[in-house]
């Protein structure tokens, strides 16, 4: 049985005006049972909200740490909670 959880990732680099969101929502959509939103900060960052199975927001924040992510990543900062809910799918904000 998995655990579910609620996982903020604020993900710096050249990451807006590249479809970084857009990206971001496809893959939590292929890793499958996220819910939650990537949105563009005012700072240049993006944050990313991600709720499901800890395994899958697991690879989400695996994917977004890796090289394969468009635009150049220098860092991501991430934070673990418990879920709130709310979240209709995974939305580009």
């Amino acid at each position: 049985m998995s655990e579910d959880v609620r996982l903020v990732a604020w993900v710096r680099g050249r990451v807006q005006g590249v479809g970084f969101r857009w990206f971001t929502r496809a893959k939590a959509l292929e890793i499958g049972g996220l819910s939650g939103f990537a949105l563009n900060l005012d700072d240049g960052r993006v944050q990313v909200v991600a709720e499901g199975p800890r395994g899958g927001c697991e690879g989400l924040l695996d994917w977004l740490q890796g090289s394969d992510t468009p635009g150049r990543v220098e860092g991501v900062t991430e934070i673990w909670d418990t879920p709130r809910g709310g979240y209709d799918g995974f939305a580009i904000r």
